[in-house]
């Protein structure tokens, strides 16, 4: 038997299945129902948990001067890196230098305090 009747008997069995998976039996609609009900009665105990006011010590706020420190402190070393980077891969495109190795530590470490520093900014400074 060649290969795309194969393939084609395989799909028609598939696609002939999907009509018997989409059908509900009146079992799978009792089971759908407790399901339903488990799930109310989980999101009353987490909304008694959620509903109650958060009260942040001194220790968790941090004033926006020393946010923007952070976020300067980990912008100068990311753009460091981010020049290196670059100088690094100009001088394998173009100067043929066998740099390879420290090109890519610079970029994974500029990746790294990238995705940090973005991080840090949209959890501190998203809703402004």
């Amino acid at each position: 038997m060649p290969d795309y009747l194969k393939f084609a008997l395989l799909l028609c069995l598939l696609l002939g299945g999907q009509s018997v998976w989409a059908s509900e039996s009146p079992a799978a609609t009792e089971s759908h129902s407790a399901t339903v009900a488990t799930e109310q009665g989980n999101s009353s105990v987490i909304q008694a948990f959620t509903s109650r006011e958060i009260v942040e010590s001194d220790i968790v706020v941090i004033e926006d001067k020393t946010k923007r420190l952070i976020m300067f402190l980990l912008a100068v070393p990311l753009l460091l890196l981010l020049i290196a980077t670059v100088a690094l891969g100009v001088a394998m495109g173009i100067y043929g230098k066998q740099v390879f190795l420290p090109h890519m530590i610079c970029a994974g470490l500029s990746l790294t305090l990238a995705l940090g520093h973005a991080v840090v900014g949209i959890v501190w400074f998203f809703p402004f």
